[in-house]
């Protein structure tokens, strides 16, 4: 068979019952496009007046009504717009997908500014189809001499057109609804599509209902805040939209201004709420908008995820949208402007923290989870904030990661000379490897862990507190990130501060010790993976404690996060446990010197459950046989 080259053939018959039923997702997205022409109309009537070549009449006003008759079962748009001639008609009309609005554009080009003109695609009239039977379009041209036209469609490829009887520049646009979609000419339900989605639309519009003696009712801003240069508003009026858009009558935190006009033009307010739950329970909402036309909720593509936790909105006219709207296109731009936005935040953020410390303090607690997710989610966002998180220690005080590295801990006793020279000095290398190591203890619940907390006190140590879950994550992309820095929990080990200096006699006889000790134990747990040890803790009042190396506690923490069932330290056999009993409480000297005495295996196991409840919480059955215990111990006391 021969080589043939031709043509594809589209069949309008077969693609415009397509175009009506699939071009948009949303039935109600008429409204928006309807409107949007309307608009469109009215911006052009403007900018021909501007120009010299039409003169606008002294008592004109830009608007657009939209009509609801329930009985007749029809929907009316009417603009005030510079109107079409049959020709226009043939040619916007007709054609599908020929935009009024780019020829437009290509024709002014160099006279006006293009930005203001929504519409792009030429296919916003037929989404009309998707709720109407039947649609009718009364017109008259701005143009001298136009004649009014009337042009009439019932959804096929069909239609009439012929000389109206309209006497006002503008168009009227008639839907007849099918009997499927009479919702839209409910009264409620248009205002509630309208505000949805034409709120801050630039031109006034109304809505009323046929055989309604009342006042037409506005139902937009035409001038809405993110419009505005951020110098030229006030507190009050940031708050009074915020709860106008969102409905949300807690005060916000702050907010950020955007407003840019290159490389691409872009407005906007995002506000950071007050939180009282976990990150993972807020549900945000950025409103997307293009030309003042609402387009979507949260599009992530333009919104960095962890800004989806905000409330806000964003316009961008150069938005590359789809003939829907409802998805973007060219992902290169899209990403530009999401790292805009991302950047604006920082240094928002960054700002504060240098210029307005204490205030920024007060809302720390409310907006580390945003920042810290936020970290996680972008590189550059992380590089930019880093030294710029707060870390809260246990005084209550604020501080950044640099201030916290700068704190070196304080031993207040003086080591003897004979305790310096029983010092072994290691190596060069690892002397120099500790040296630049630095270790950053933290608290997950100051309740739970508060005699480690009174230990570090009592030190001159410090810790930060960490209590949001997304902390966990965060710590180990800052190990990451930086290295030599490395984060432990408090109770992670007992470190040399916190002990009192021995002599290498002495570190062996506790070794001893902690292995006869050790033996005793285990075999009341039954537990051969504990490790014990032996050491003197400068309080004197606690006799035992339990830590966790923070490996194994970090592997814990995950196995939860990924919900995998019994995965806690009892389950793990008590890997990573080490129990630190001290040599200089009384009852530990006790059984010391008496490993073999009657009630030792009964001490070591109730030292053990001491050490745990001050851990974390006992299991059911620890504490049923802690309770036990407990009574049998002041039995023999009594």
């Amino acid at each position: 068979m021969a080589v043939k080259k031709g043509s594809l053939s589209i069949n309008s018959e077969n693609i415009f019952p397509i175009i009506k039923k699939w071009l948009y997702s949303d039935h109600d997205i008429f409204y928006r496009e309807l409107i949007s022409n309307g608009c469109d109309a009215i911006t052009k009537l403007k900018k021909l007046d501007m120009m010299g070549e039409y003169a606008l009449a002294d008592n004109y006003q830009a608007k657009i009504t939209v009509l609801v008759n329930p009985e007749a079962k029809t929907l009316t748009f009417t603009d005030t717009g510079l109107g079409m001639t049959a020709e226009e008609v043939e040619e916007y009309i007709t054609q599908i997908a020929f935009s009024g609005a780019t020829d437009f554009i290509e024709k002014y080009k160099d006279k006006s500014n293009a930005d203001q003109i929504i519409g792009h695609f030429g296919l916003g009239f037929y989404s009309a189809f998707m709720v109407a039977d039947e649609v009718h379009i009364d017109t008259l041209s701005y143009q001298d001499g136009a004649k009014a036209v009337h042009w009439e469609c019932d959804g096929g490829t069909e239609y009439t057109m012929e000389e109206g009887d309209r006497t006002e520049v503008g168009t009227t646009i008639t839907l007849f609804l099918n009997e499927d979609c009479l919702e839209f000419c409910n009264q409620y339900k248009a205002r509630e599509v309208i505000k949805k989605y034409c709120s801050f639309m630039p031109t006034e519009i109304y809505l009323s209902k046929e055989g309604d003696e009342a006042e037409p009712e506005l139902l937009n801003e035409t001038t809405p805040l993110w419009t505005k240069h951020p110098n030229d508003c006030e507190k009050e009026q940031y708050l009074e939209f915020y709860r106008k858009v969102f409905q949300d009558y807690k005060e916000p935190l702050f907010w950020i201004h955007l407003n840019m006009d290159y490389p691409f033009n872009l407005k906007g307010i995002l506000y950071f709420p007050k939180i009282n739950t976990e990150y993972e329970s807020i549900e945000g909402t950025i409103k997307l908008y293009n030309n003042q036309v609402f387009i979507a909720d949260n599009i992530k593509e333009v919104i960095p995820e962890f800004l989806l936790l905000l409330k806000g909105v964003i316009d961008c006219p150069d938005l590359p949208l789809n003939v829907s709207r409802s998805a973007l296109q060219n992902d290169g731009f899209v990403k530009k402007i999401s790292e805009y936005i991302t950047k604006k935040v920082a240094d928002k953020l960054a700002g504060m923290c240098k210029t307005e410390k204490e205030e920024y303090e007060k809302y720390w607690d409310d907006i580390s989870p945003f920042i810290k997710f936020g970290c996680l989610k972008d590189d550059k966002f992380c590089e930019k904030m880093t030294d710029y998180i707060l870390f809260k220690n246990l005084e209550g005080k604020y501080m950044t990661l640099p201030e916290c590295l700068e704190i070196k801990p304080q031993d207040e006793e003086e080591e003897t000379a004979e305790e310096v020279v029983e010092e072994t000095v290691a190596d060069g290398e690892d002397a120099e490897e500790e040296k630049k190591e630095k270790i950053i203890y933290y608290v997950t619940d100051e309740q739970q862990q508060s005699q480690y907390i009174n230990m570090f006190k009592a030190a001159k140590m410090e810790a930060v507190v960490l209590t949001h879950n997304i902390d966990q994550p965060f710590i180990s992309q800052l190990e990451a990130k930086n290295e030599g820095i490395t984060f432990q929990r408090i109770d992670a080990d007992v470190t040399d501060v916190l002990k009192s200096k021995t002599s290498k006699k002495l570190e062996k006889e506790f070794e001893e010790l902690a292995e006869t000790l050790g033996q005793i134990i285990k075999k009341a747990l039954k537990n051969d993976k504990l490790s014990v040890k032996v050491s003197k803790l400068k309080n004197k009042k606690i006799s035992s404690m339990l830590t966790v190396s923070e490996e194994s506690r970090r592997m814990q923490d995950m196995m939860k996060m990924y919900g995998m069932p019994g995965m806690d330290m009892g389950a793990m056999g008590g890997n990573g446990e080490t129990l630190i009993l001290n040599a200089n409480h009384p009852l530990v000297q006790n059984i010391t010197q008496n490993p073999e005495g009657e009630n030792a295996s009964l001490i070591c196991e109730h030292l053990y459950d001491l050490a745990k409840l001050q851990n974390a919480p006992l299991s059911p059955e620890e504490m049923t046989r802690f309770i036990a215990r407990s009574n049998e111990i002041m039995m023999k006391l009594s």
